[in-house]
Parts: structure tokens; sequence; C-alpha cells
């Protein structure tokens, strides 16, 4: 774009005293300038009248005539030099430009006056002019200010300075953009068992930048990760009315649908291959933000922002820190577990979406509706076959047993055609879920499809990766140079007997419980036939029919 400025020549900008000069001058001078030569006579007179030179009045003629004939025209111009100006010397320059950028701008946030002595000392070695302080100062006012500021204090100290100027991409429709991001959850939850204080969960949220609806959200005690962000794209991408079912939340959650960008900061989940590749397969383009701005991803801060507040009002917040907390005991009185807070979080979501917006004027769940109407969202109807594009990527080759990842062994009938010819087909693409690794998924090098493969000893608990790494370290702790699949199995057992031994005592034992509990349920094992009891005798008389007090729902 052409940068079409007009330039303010003092119309403005000049003094009263010397503006009303310049509009006397030019009165005299205007009519003078259009003869075709001044005269002596003629300048004469013009200096009389203006109470001036007549060098003067010939230099006033001149600017006229270079001008367009306006009273701005006879202004006095900006001198070039004088008092700030450029007067150094070439050396002595140099000296102040390199001593302000290897010890001004720095971290070291130098004065003015440790500046001026460095100066002074380089410019005597060399018998060179030393400058005034006054120059020195000049010299660093003329220096660009968010440089500098982002130079001496970092980037969140130059925001202030920097233009917001810069057109953004137009988000115009639903699910056009989505932001993500994570949060500790400023509220301890409790175990479901005994109702103990178990930690602060983590929030990943998503939200769509648009309508300001929120799309997904997940909760979890695990620290944040690329299963987290996945889990967070499949809750945005399907149907959330089972979900909301599960929960016993009776509210209405329209908002679902594929997006097409993921705007995202740089951390190190939003930039793992499981995540882009699951974005490359499902056409979601994936956008980071530019880094140290952590404000161009504004939108889903607020978010986090507005939902924190609504957290500090539940029993066992942590509130945003240490000296807003105070006195208040957190774990005293943390009464939620992490589904009543997913429940809560819902409902909080809900709630959202039907109150007005101060920056749209209006409700998020009316510009969606508004929206989705004209263009539907694109559905995801496999949940399970989504997700799987988002979980962590391993890459081992197959033997005749199968697959071997971290000291355990998958097998499946499935793989039986592609043992025969393992040799030509490389590595195969694994993805597991860390949550529960009772079974992988194979990519299939002919049909590219996933292929569910369980543990190659079915009766092997459902473990997560948390509990296999753990096991493995204690293992090597008490000198097992190698881990074999049975010790590392036995120590999976131990631990859990430890820890729910444990569970009524520490918090950490509490939590890896519910890890536990919230993982995703496995494949259910085979039980062997069991012979039927015996009926008991008749001990005299018909027996009485009672119905059943209980009857399990399956």
């Amino acid at each position: 774009m052409v940068d079409r400025r007009v330039a303010e020549r003092g119309v403005l900008t000049a003094p009263d005293e010397l503006w009303d000069a310049v509009v006397r001058q030019a009165a005299v001078i205007g009519p003078l300038a259009e003869k075709d030569t001044v005269g002596l006579a003629d300048a004469d007179e013009a200096a009389a009248m203006l109470q001036i030179s007549r060098r003067q009045v010939y230099v006033l003629v001149g600017r006229w005539r270079a001008g367009e004939g306006v009273v701005s025209d006879l202004l006095p111009g900006h001198s070039s030099g004088g008092r700030g100006g450029g007067r150094l010397s070439d050396e002595v320059e140099a000296i102040v430009q390199e001593v302000l950028r290897t010890r001004y701008l720095t971290r070291q946030r130098r004065t003015v006056a440790v500046i001026h002595r460095e100066i002074t000392r380089q410019c005597r070695a060399r018998d060179l002019q030393v400058p005034s302080r006054g120059t020195v100062r000049r010299r660093i006012a003329q220096l660009d200010p968010v440089a500098s500021a982002t130079a001496r204090e970092g980037s969140e100290a130059a925001r202030p300075l920097r233009s917001a100027g810069g057109t953004p991409p137009e988000v115009t429709a639903v699910l056009e953009q989505v932001q993500v991001d994570h949060t500790p959850v400023d509220v301890i939850v409790v175990d479901e068992q005994h109702r103990l204080p178990i930690g602060r969960p983590y929030l990943t949220a998503a939200i769509d930048v648009v309508s300001r609806c929120v799309v997904g959200l997940v909760v979890t005690l695990e620290a944040p990760s690329a299963t987290s962000v996945g889990l967070c794209l499949a809750h945005a991408a399907t149907d959330k009315r089972p979900w909301l079912e599960r929960l016993g939340a009776e509210v209405v959650w329209p908002m679902s649908g594929k997006p097409r960008e993921l705007y995202v900061d740089n951390a190190a989940e939003f930039k793992s291959e499981a995540l882009r590749r699951g974005c490359d397969q499902h056409g979601v383009r994936l956008r980071y933000r530019p880094p140290g701005l952590p404000y161009f991803g504004g939108i889903i801060e607020r978010l986090i922002g507005t939902m924190m507040e609504m957290v500090h009002e539940l029993p066992g917040t942590t509130f945003s820190n240490t000296a807003e907390r105070g006195a208040y005991d957190s774990d005293a009185k943390a009464v939620l577990t992490l589904r009543e807070l997913q429940r809560w979080l819902a409902l909080a979501a809900c709630c959202y979406h039907g109150q007005v917006h101060e920056g749209l004027s209006r409700t998020p769940a009316g510009v969606w509706a508004e929206m989705a109407a004209v263009a539907s969202p694109v559905m995801v109807t496999n949940e399970t076959a989504f997700l799987v594009d988002f979980l962590p990527v391993v890459r081992r080759t197959l033997s005749r047993s199968g697959f071997v990842i971290d000291h355990v062994q998958y097998y499946s009938d499935a793989l039986k055609p592609w043992i025969a010819r393992r040799e030509r087909l490389g590595r195969f693409v694994l993805r597991r879920d860390p949550r529960d690794i009772s079974r992988i998924w194979a990519l299939d090098p002919d049909q590219d499809t996933y292929v569910k493969v369980p543990y190659r000893t079915l009766s092997r608990p459902p473990i997560s990766v948390w509990e296999q790494k753990a096991a493995a370290t204690r293992l090597r702790e008490v000198g097992r140079a190698e881990v074999d699949e049975n010790a590392l199995f036995a120590m999976v057992v131990q631990t859990r007997e430890i820890t729910e031994a444990a569970a009524a005592s520490t918090r950490k034992a509490r939590r890896d419980r519910q890890r536990r509990t919230e993982a995703p349920p496995g494949p259910r094992r085979p039980t062997p036939p069991q012979k039927p009891p015996a009926p008991p005798a008749n001990q005299g008389g018909e027996a009485v029919a009672r119905p059943f007090e209980v009857i399990e729902q399956w």
C-alpha cells in the first residue's frame, strides 16, 4: 500500500508570534516575488516595511518562488546541525555508537553516567575530543524506543511501546480458527474413594475465534502433552451429548465440529509429530503465535482467565497466588472430585454461551447458531479413530512374536500377513495412548488403516506409561541390569498394592490411584469358565421365591 502522507508545514506547530510575523511578510513578499526582477529600490522598500535587511528580503523572495506560494513557505527551516546535531567527528561517533550497542543496550541497564565515563575513557585513549554528557544523552534519545526497551528490560516491558497495527486475517466463519491453550486449574480436587486432596488438575480448552464459543474442554491429572491436545480436539470435533450424559449435565452444548485452523503457542506439546501429522491427516492447518508475544493468543488467554475467576468461587480454590490466598486452607476446603469439576466446568461453559459477550454485543450461542446455519460444521462421527491420529507415534520393526515397546510385547493374529514379509516392510508406525498401554494401533502398510494390537499376554493389567516408566526405574534401582516384561508387571502390581495401602495417608498415592481411575477402559479380559455352584438342599418345604434386590445393568 502506498504511504500517502500529508506534511504539516507549520500551520499548527509554528508559535503564534512567529506565525503572525510570517503572515505580515507574506503580504509584502508575495507581490514582490511575482515580478520578473526585484530591484534594489523594491527590496529596500520591502525591508523598511518589514524592518529587516535587504539581504533577508532576497532570501524570503527565494523561499516564496521555490515554494508553493503559501504563507508557510516563509517559515524558517529546521537546522540539521547546531545543538543536538551530528557535529561529532566520525571517530568519536563510532565510539559512541559502539559503546551504546555493547554497554547500554544490555540487561545490565547501565546509567548514562556510566556510559559517558566509558566513552570518555576510550576517546582519551585515542586522543580524541570527549563529547559532553548531554550529547550522549541525546544519542540515547535517538535510539529506537522499542529496540532499546527490549534489549534492556525484555520483550514484555517493550510491549506497551509496540504498535498494535497490522491487519490480522479476517475470520468470517465458525471453526475457521480455533485457539487452544493449557493451564493448571486454581482448585484442589479430591479422590473418588477417600474424598481427600490429590492436588490441582490441568485444563486444556479450545475456543472458536469468530463466535467466542468454547468448543473443546478437557480436564486431566496429567501435565499438558500432545495427548491432552488430541483429547481436546476430539472433544471439539465430536457430538458432546454422550459426554454430557455421562457427566449428568442436563445442558445443551451444540458447538462441535472439526476446526480449519488451530492457533497455538510454541510449547513442545504443540510441535509434536503426532499433532502435526494428525492435523495434516484431517486438513487442520496448524499455526503458531509469534514467539514472545503471548497477547497474540489473547482470546484463549481471556477465556482461561475468566474461567479461573469463576473457579475462585469454588471450595478448595488456590486463588491466583499465595498473597491472594492468604490464610485460606485450600486442602481442608477441597470437596470436588475430578469428575465433579468437569461437570461444573461444562455447566459454566454453557452459562457463558448464553451471556452477552462484550466484544460481540451478542451471546456466543446466538452468533454460533446464526453462522452454523449458513455453513454447517464438519462433524467427526468416530471419536476413537479421530483420537488415534493424534496419539504419540512410535516406530518399531516387526518380529515373529509381534512388536516390543518399552519391554512390553504386543501381538495379534492380524499381524500374521505382515510377519511373512516383515523384512521388506521396514519399521511400522505405531500409536499408543499414554493413559493405557494395554493396546497399540499399528498402521497397515497396505491399506493406510490402523489395526488394534493388544498385549501378547492378555492377562496383563492395563497400565499407563507413567506406571511403566516408574516400574522400570525401580527395577534398575534394585540392581536389575535388564528389564523383562514379567519383572516389569510384577513391579507394577507391587507399586499398586503400596499405593492402595497408602491411599488414605498420602496425597501422591491418592493422585496415582485417581490417574488410573481416569484412564480409558481397556479391552475386557477373558475369564475362565467356572462350574456353577450346586443348588442348596431343600431343608423341608418349598423354597420361597424372593425378588432380586439389585440387578446389575450392562
